[in-house]
C-alpha cells in the first residue's frame, strides 16, 4: 500500500535492510508531493500558532490532501479502522475504572501520607506514579494525583509548584517501558504494522524506557528540587501566591457587613486574601483602603487563595458574581469545582461572559488563576487561554457530566466530591493486571485484551456505562486517525523521502548514528511545539525513509522517533499532563524550560546511546 513497504521485507522472521540500488539521492517530486509537504507545513504553524484544535487542523490537512486526490477514500479512513486508534480510546475506560474505583488513591496516596520532608515527598510520589502510568494513560493519574500532591503539600507546609512538574514528568518517563504506556507509543505500533515491519512488543521498549525512567526519576528527586521554582516564597504578602486566583463577591442587601469599613468587617484579616478594588455603580475604588464603607450593591474583587474565597462565601448575603448573573447561595446546591482550560478547549480567545457558562455547562466561574499571578479587569470579562484554573460554582452533576470533556482538565472538586468505589479497586486491579499479562504474553493483540478489560470493569461495575463512554478523549482520537493517513500521503507522494534527503544530506558522511540523532532531534524540536501524537505521525514516513536514504534497518530510526516524541519536557503545552499542572502549580513557561530541558537531553543521549545496541543499524 506504502512505498516503504516495498523498502522492507524479513527472512526468518529478522529485519534486513533495503536495496537501495534503485534510490538516487535528489529525486524530484512531483506536484502532488510538493502539495504534501505544503500542507503538512501549513498544519504545523497552525498548531503552532494554536488558530485551532490539533484535531480540527489535522482533519482538514487529511482531507485536503483527499480532495487533491493524494489519497483515496480508503486511504483517507484507514487510519480510523487502525486497531491501535481503539486500543487508544478503550484504555481511557480503563483508566476511568482505576480512577473510579480509588485504585491510585489507595495507593500512591497511602505512600505519600506518610512523607514529611520535600525530598521524602518527590521520592514516594515519583516511583509509584511512573509505575502506573507504564499501563495506564498518564493524563488521569496526574489529574487524579494533583489534588492529593497538593493537599499533601499544604499540610506538610510545602509549596505544591516543588511537587506538580515532577509529577507530570514521572508519569511520562514510566509511559516510555510498555507499548500501551501512551498513545504516541501506541500510534507508533499501529504505523508499524501498517508499514509491513515486525510487531513492536509489549515492552521491547522497556530495553530503553527502563534506563530512561531511572535516571529520569533519579534527575526528579536529586536535582530537579534545585530548579523547581517556589512560589510560596514570592508572595508572602498573600500567604499562599501559587494559588492566586480572582473573585467577585456581590453585596446582597441583606448582608450584615453593609455599612462596617473594610478593617471592621474583618476582611482585611483573611489569610491569603487581599481587596483588590470595589466596583460600585461602574465606579472603580482601588487601592482600598481600611476605612472603606461598604455598601449594598457593591462588587468587591478579591486576590488570594481558593479556601479563603470558600470561607467568603459562607458569610451571609455575600455572594459570587460572574459578569452577567450572581448564582443563588442555597448549600448543597451547587459544588465548587477547580478544572483548567485543555490546550483544545473552545473557550481559548473568549471572555467568562462571551463563553455563557450558566447556559452551556449550568456552571459559573467565580474565581481564575493564571501562572501564579492574579488576572486583572472584571470576571466576566477575563479572555480564557489555555492553562488556566476555573474555580466554578457548579450543579451536582458537573463534576460528572464534564470531568472527561476535552474543554477542561478538570482537577478537583473543592467542596465535595463524588466518592470512589474503593471496595471494587482491588477488581479494578485484577483486571488491569489479566489485561497486561494477556498482552504481554500474547494471548490476545493489545486492542483485544483491553477491549475484554474494559468490557470487565464495565460489568463489574468498577465504572459504569455512562462513565466509560464519557471517558473517551474524541479529539485525541481524531488527531491519531487523521495521522494515520498524513502519514500515508507523505510516503505516497514522495514528501518522507524528500525530508529525509534533506536530513541523511545534512548529516553528510558521519553515519547513521548522526543521523540518527538527527531524527530524533526533528522529533522532539516537532513534539516540544505540537501536539506529541501529530509529531509522531508526521515523523514515522519521515523516519523510515531516512534509514532507506543511509542503508540502515528503519527499526532504530522508529524508535527514536517513538521516545523522542513520548520524552518532551521543556515546553508546557507538549503534552496533556503538562497543562493539567500548569495552572494548579502557579509555574510559568519558564519553569517547564529550567526544569525540562536538561530532562530533555539526559533522555536523548540515554536513547541515543542504547537504541543502536539494541535495535543495530
Amino acid at each position: 500500500m506504502f512505498v516503504y513497504r516495498a523498502a522492507l521485507h524479513r527472512h526468518n522472521d529478522l529485519e534486513v535492510r533495503p536495496n537501495l540500488q534503485n534510490r538516487v539521492p535528489g529525486t524530484e517530486m512531483d506536484w502532488q508531493g510538493w502539495l504534501t509537504l505544503a500542507v503538512v507545513l501549513l498544519a504545523l504553524v497552525g498548531m503552532v500558532r494554536e488558530v485551532a484544535g490539533p484535531d480540527l487542523i489535522m482533519m482538514a490537512a487529511l482531507f485536503t490532501l483527499a480532495a487533491f486526490g493524494i489519497l483515496t477514500p480508503a486511504e483517507t479512513f484507514s487510519g480510523f479502522a487502525n486497531p491501535s486508534l481503539a486500543a487508544v480510546g478503550v484504555l481511557f475506560v480503563v483508566s476511568a475504572a482505576l480512577r473510579d474505583t480509588g485504585a491510585l488513591e489507595l495507593t500512591v496516596g497511602r505512600v505519600l501520607a506518610s512523607a514529611r520532608s520535600e525530598w521524602t515527598g518527590l521520592a514516594r510520589i515519583c516511583p509509584p506514579v511512573a509505575a502506573f502510568s507504564a499501563f495506564l494513560n498518564n493524563a488521569p493519574i496526574v489529574a487524579m494525583m494533583t489534588p492529593v500532591v497538593i493537599d499533601w503539600a499544604r499540610r506538610r507546609g510545602h509549596s505544591p509548584s516543588r511537587f506538580l512538574i515532577p509529577l507530570s514528568y514521572s508519569s511520562i518517563l514510566g509511559s516510555t517501558t510498555t507499548v500501551i504506556g501512551t498513545s504516541t507509543t501506541l500510534v507508533i505500533a499501529g504505523l508499524v504494522i501498517d508499514a509491513g515491519m515486525p510487531e513492536i512488543g509489549f515492552f521491547e521498549l522497556a530495553s530503553v524506557g527502563v534506563p530512561i525512567s531511572i535516571a529520569g526519576l533519579a534527575y526528579l528527586v536529586y536535582v530537579a528540587p534545585k530548579l523547581l521554582p517556589d512560589h510560596k516564597q514570592l508572595a508572602d504578602h498573600l500567604g499562599a501566591r501559587r494559588r492566586e486566583y480572582t473573585a467577585s463577591m456581590i453585596v446582597e442587601p441583606e448582608c450584615p457587613l453593609i455599612g462596617q469599613t473594610i478593617d471592621e468587617a474583618g476582611l482585611r484579616a483573611l489569610p491569603g486574601l487581599f481587596v483588590v478594588e470595589i466596583d460600585r455603580s461602574s465606579h472603580i475604588i482601588t487601592p482600598v483602603a481600611p476605612d472603606e464603607l461598604i455598601a449594598a450593591g457593591d462588587r468587591l474583587v478579591f486576590a488570594g487563595v481558593v479556601s479563603t474565597i470558600i470561607e467568603l462565601q459562607r458569610i451571609r448575603g455575600l455572594v459570587p458574581a460572574t459578569e452577567t448573573e450572581v448564582l443563588a447561595h442555597q448549600p448543597g446546591d451547587h459544588n465548587l469545582i477547580e478544572a483548567v482550560v485543555s490546550l483544545s478547549s473552545p473557550l481559548i480567545g473568549q471572555s467568562i461572559r462571551g463563553a455563557n457558562f450558566r447556559t452551556v455547562y449550568d456552571a459559573a466561574v467565580i474565581a481564575v488563576h493564571r501562572n501564579g499571578e492574579r488576572v486583572p479587569g472584571k470576571i466576566g470579562a477575563i479572555e480564557l487561554e489555555a492553562g488556566d484554573t476555573l474555580l466554578m460554582q457548579a450543579a451536582p452533576g458537573f463534576l460528572r457530566a464534564h470531568r472527561n470533556s476535552p474543554d477542561f482538565y478538570l482537577v478537583s472538586e473543592v467542596a465535595s466530591g463524588v466518592t470512589p468505589r474503593y471496595e471494587r479497586a482491588w477488581i479494578a486491579g485484577a483486571i488491569l493486571v489479566a489485561m497486561v499479562l494477556a498482552a504481554s504474553f500474547g494471548l490476545y493483540p493489545i486492542s483485544i485484551a483491553a477491549f475484554l478489560a474494559a468490557g470487565a470493569l464495565v460489568a463489574t461495575r468498577c465504572v459504569s456505562g455512562r462513565e466509560a463512554r464519557r471517558s473517551v478523549q474524541w479529539s485525541i482520537l481524531i488527531v491519531i486517525g487523521a495521522g494515520f493517513g498524513i502519514a500515508a500521503a507523505m510516503e505516497k507522494s514522495g514528501a518522507a523521502r524528500f525530508v529525509a534527503e534533506l536530513l541523511t544530506g545534512a548529516a553528510g558522511d558521519f553515519g547513521p548514528l548522526v543521523t540518527l540523532a538527527m531524527v530524533y532531534a526533528t522529533a522532539l524540536v516537532l513534539a516540544e511545539l505540537l501536539n506529541h501524537t501529530a509529531a509522531v505521525t508526521i515523523m514515522f514516513p519521515i523516519a523510515v525513509a531516512t534509514a532507506a536514504q543511509v542503508g540502515a534497518a528503519p527499526r532504530p530510526f522508529v524508535m527514536a522517533v517513538a521516545l523522542a516524541t513520548c520524552c518532551a519536557f521543556a515546553s508546557p503545552v507538549s503534552y496533556q499532563t503538562h497543562l493539567i499542572v500548569y495552572g494548579p502549580g502557579g509555574y510559568r513557561f519558564g519553569d517547564f524550560v529550567r526544569v525540562g530541558l536538561p530532562l530533555d537531553v539526559l533522555t536523548a543521549v540515554i536513547s541515543l546511546l542504547i537504541i543502536p545496541i539494541v535495535w543495530p543499524f
